[in-house]
């Protein structure tokens, strides 16, 4: 009876528009973007695209398609994601597993707790970062982008947390069986943790994928900027050393803007195509990683 009171309906429709406009509010700028990169350079200067492309053309597309530096960008983007993913969940797992233990079972557990704490706390700041990475040998490499901040205590806390949370009977039964702690962690901890691994995997995998500062940070060369790095060069800064007879000739037919624009919607496809097959991780897996028993 109480679901189909008016007000129950009355708050259902409410929340429904509430969540419909909200949904518009972040579609809205992207297909903004979308159409602007599909529009002829006098309507975009014009300022008459909004949410569908006038006059229509490919050129922006197609000029993209040929461009070497764009493409070597995503590459290094593609590359650093997958690298920086697995070193992070690697080093996560590691990390989060003994401080999950008891004290009784681990006993110098609360000084790494600590440890990892305080550096939530503390930060050494960009001039001793950017020291590390220099005196290191890492500047203008990949693992530049990928080394520095490769673990994250906020999400091995969410792990520990969550491993906290397995029954202990199971790691004491397969102790009994003669299993050691590498084999409980690969086959018993991390097979019961897929809801947290897949949260886990697709914070790291776009936080790699939209950082930017970094690249213009620990690259020298602007031959090894991630795509976010050079898109925010192109964007941000003036575009008078890529002014090439090519490009002049191009926007004769194409404005500025439009290419800018098409370059960044091929740059969000990869992150639209991955996260709605990961996103129902995240409830649950956050859920069950914040909490201890």
């Amino acid at each position: 009876m109480a679901d189909r009171s008016i007000g129950r309906r009355l708050f259902a429709t409410v929340n429904g528009l509430f969540f419909i406009l909200f949904s518009l509010s972040c579609l809205v700028p992207m297909i903004h973007v979308l159409s602007v990169s599909l529009s002829s350079s006098t309507a975009v200067a014009a300022g008459e695209v909004t949410i569908w492309p006038i006059g229509f053309t490919w050129k922006s597309y197609a000029y993209i398609l040929n461009k070497t530096e764009y493409w070597r960008a995503m590459w290094i983007s593609g590359l650093r994601v997958v690298l920086g993913t697995g070193v992070s969940m690697l080093l996560t797992i590691l990390v989060a597993y003994p401080l999950s233990k008891s004290r009784e079972a681990f006993k110098h557990q609360p000084v790494f707790a600590w440890y990892l704490v305080i550096t939530m706390l503390f930060s050494g700041g960009l001039i001793p970062s950017f020291m590390i990475v220099k005196y290191t040998g890492l500047l203008d490499t990949i693992w530049a982008l990928i080394l520095p901040g490769a673990v994250s205590v906020f999400n091995v806390l969410l792990l520990s947390n969550f491993f906290r949370n397995i029954p202990k009977e199971i790691e004491e039964s397969a102790f009994m069986d003669g299993a050691g702690h590498f084999r409980i962690l690969t086959q018993l901890y991390l097979a019961l943790s897929m809801p947290i691994l897949a949260t886990l995997i697709v914070f790291i995998a776009v936080g790699h994928w939209n950082a930017w500062f970094d690249g213009l940070i620990y690259m020298n060369n602007q031959v090894n900027y991630p795509l976010q790095s050079y898109l925010q060069t192109i964007l941000v800064k003036s575009n008078s050393q890529v002014m090439t007879q090519a490009y002049a000739k191009l926007l004769s037919m194409v404005s500025d803007r439009t290419i800018k624009s098409a370059q960044v919607f091929i740059a969000s496809i990869p992150i639209l195509c991955v996260y709605p097959f990961l996103q129902k991780y995240f409830i649950s897996g956050i859920m069950l990683g914040s909490v201890k028993e």
